[in-house]
């Protein structure tokens, strides 16, 4: 039986991004994949020029739909938008006993437009994170929840303790904004052990949805059932490949490759 994965995330038009990524990465790792929509963006690579929130009611309807039909064996969320949509999705959460939860807590875009609410960041600490098997905040996105500066490795360390102290199973803190010795350095923790995911760092503007995609990954691994860490070793790799050949798209961010490693059958 092919192995299911959910995305609760806002919508990308320009595909880079939101459910298109973890929709196309959900397949590319061979599970089957699914979504609820918590809002609509008009969006491309040079910005997101519109916003158009899903009702809390009806994020509720399309997880519950999927839940008690289909079900799940992962899910992840993304874009979140508001306080409400927040509070929606952690008592469908609850509600449905969805498993193996990985929480990108999506701020900003690529572009810098914002995605999230100041109050919805405070319901997303408080009440989302807590129930993750894996977060995956960035360097922003975690000094937005902390409230505090991080400059270097060691402050990335004190970071992932902090935001263990949620609830949480496992924290990764992506470094990519950091250029550590021209590397970009992932911080793993699990509550006792550090470690520490390196890569090459590139130097591209094809970045755009990549940290959907590398939630995506680790969530499609948690699906077919390898440990957390694997999970997460494997998602890095594939990421890192994605922006190696990342696609020259449109005329400001373009997207990572989701297809990387698929043969054409054209």
């Amino acid at each position: 039986m092919i192995k299911k994965a959910l995305t609760i995330a806002g919508s990308d038009s320009g595909g880079g991004a939101g459910i298109q990524a973890d929709l196309k990465t959900f397949t590319v790792f061979g599970v089957y994949g699914m979504s609820a929509i918590t809002a609509l963006t008009a969006q491309n690579t040079v910005g997101v020029q519109g916003i158009f929130e899903i009702t809390p009611q009806f994020v509720h309807e399309q997880i519950k739909s999927i839940m008690t039909d289909i079900g799940t064996d992962a899910a992840k969320t993304g874009m979140l938008s508001s306080e409400e949509i927040v509070h929606t999705v952690a008592k469908a959460v609850k509600k449905f006993n969805i498993p193996n939860l990985v929480v990108d807590p999506v701020m900003v875009a690529k572009s810098g437009d914002s995605l999230l609410s100041e109050n919805a960041r405070k319901a997303v600490y408080q009440e989302l994170l807590p129930l993750a098997r894996v977060i995956t905040p960035n360097i922003f996105e975690a000094e937005a929840l902390l409230e505090k500066k991080i400059e270097n490795l060691e402050a990335m360390k004190q970071a992932a303790a902090d935001l263990k102290t949620v609830g949480c199973e496992w924290v990764v803190l992506k470094g990519g904004h950091l250029d550590i010795q021209s590397q970009a350095i992932d911080v793993v923790y699990n509550g006792s052990e550090f470690n520490l995911l390196k890569s090459v760092r590139f130097d591209s503007k094809n970045t755009h949805g990549t940290g959907c995609t590398f939630a995506s990954a680790i969530a499609a691994g948690l699906a077919k059932g390898k440990e957390p860490l694997q999970a997460i070793k494997t998602a890095k790799e594939y990421i890192t490949e994605a922006i190696r050949s990342g696609l020259p798209l449109g005329k400001g961010h373009g997207p990572a490759n989701h297809l990387v490693g698929i043969k054409s059958r054209w």
